[in-house]
C-alpha cells in the first residue's frame, strides 16, 4: 500500500496544482454551478475519454489525462457544492476554496484507502477503459438521484458517487503516470 499512497499523493498534487492555477485565473467562478451542471460537466469529460478510447485518436491536442484531471477537480467541486449549496456569485476566497478542496480530497482519498484495503488493490488489475465505464455508470446513477430530488431508498447519495468518480479518475491517472496501462499489477 506504500506505493499506492505515494502514487495517490503524486496524482492528487497534479490535480490540485491545476485547480489552484485555475483559481488564480478565474477565482471560484464555479460557485454559481448547481450540482446537476457539475454532473453534466463530468459527463462531458468522461464521454470524451470513452470516445477517444473507442476511436483511438483525438483531434484536440489534449488526451484522456487532462480529462481525468478535470473529473477529479469537478468531482471535488461537486462535493463542495453539495455541502455549501450553489451561490449567485463568487462568495468564497481562493484560500477558502483551496481549504475546502483539501478537506474533501482528504475525505475522498481516505475512503479509497479503506476500500483499497478491503478490495486488496483490485483496481490495479483493471483496464483504464473500465474506470471510464464505471465513471459513466456513476454519472447515470447520479443523474437518477438528482431526478429523484436527492432521495434514495437503499443507495449511497450523490456525494459518495462523486467520491467514487474522483477515485476512479485517480486510478486512471496513476496508471497513466506510472505506466500501468495494460491492467497488470506491478
Amino acid at each position: 500500500m506504500k506505493d499506492t499512497v505515494q502514487q495517490f499523493e503524486h496524482v492528487i498534487a497534479i490535480c490540485r496544482s491545476l485547480f489552484e492555477k485555475k483559481l488564480k485565473d478565474y477565482g471560484p467562478a464555479w460557485r454559481i454551478m448547481r450540482p446537476q451542471s457539475i454532473t453534466d460537466q463530468i459527463y462531458i469529460k468522461a464521454n470524451r475519454i470513452r470516445s477517444i478510447e473507442i476511436k483511438g485518436v483525438s483531434q484536440i491536442d489534449e488526451g484522456i489525462r487532462s480529462e481525468f484531471i478535470g473529473i477529479v477537480n469537478y468531482g471535488i467541486i461537486g462535493i463542495i457544492q453539495l455541502a455549501l449549496g450553489f451561490a449567485d456569485s463568487c462568495d468564497i476566497t481562493e484560500q477558502e476554496a483551496l481549504g475546502l478542496y483539501d478537506n474533501y480530497m482528504t475525505q475522498t482519498k481516505e475512503l479509497m484507502y479503506k476500500k483499497n484495503h478491503d478490495y486488496d488493490e483490485a483496481w490495479r488489475s483493471m483496464r483504464i477503459s473500465s474506470y471510464t465505464d464505471l465513471i459513466l455508470m456513476k454519472i447515470h446513477r447520479t443523474k437518477q438521484i438528482e431526478d429523484n430530488c436527492g432521495q434514495t431508498l437503499v443507495s449511497e447519495g450523490i456525494d459518495a458517487n462523486y467520491m467514487d468518480m474522483v477515485n476512479y479518475s485517480l486510478f486512471g491517472l496513476i496508471k497513466l503516470e506510472f505506466g500501468e496501462e495494460d491492467g497488470a499489477a506491478n
